[in-house]
């Protein structure tokens, strides 16, 4: 079975920085394209990042310069740098990836996400 799990998340002052970490478990090569997105309470599901099995790399237009997704595919895991974090980036952070299983066919996964709240 497939998982992909999320850490790193917490509390953190504005200004702070986390780096989220989500790595991909089970019978599986590994991990092709990868995003990370966010749901804050009452609010849509956002796209924050994504990156390519090649390093290929997007980010919403709100975390420009202060995001950075980057991957180790050795590893399976696939991160998130968060610097200068602002109290609107407060959500649950989730990550999705295609990941290709040892039967050669792949799937899109989601993690069960990871809290990222930023409060003084």
């Amino acid at each position: 079975q497939v998982q992909l799990v999320e850490s790193g998340g917490g509390l953190v002052q504005p200004g702070g920085s986390l780096r989220l970490s989500c790595v991909a478990s089970g019978s599986i090569f590994g991990i092709n394209n990868a995003r990370w997105y966010r749901q804050a309470p009452g609010k849509q599901r956002e796209l924050v990042a994504t990156i390519s099995s090649v390093g290929t790399t997007t980010y919403v237009d709100s975390v420009k310069g202060r995001f950075t997704i980057s991957r180790d595919s050795p590893k399976k895991t696939v991160y998130l740098q968060m610097n200068r974090l602002k109290p609107e980036d407060t959500a649950v952070y989730l990550c999705n990836a295609d990941v290709t299983r040892r039967d050669y066919r792949w799937d899109t996964y989601w993690g069960q996400g990871t809290q990222v709240t930023v409060s003084s």
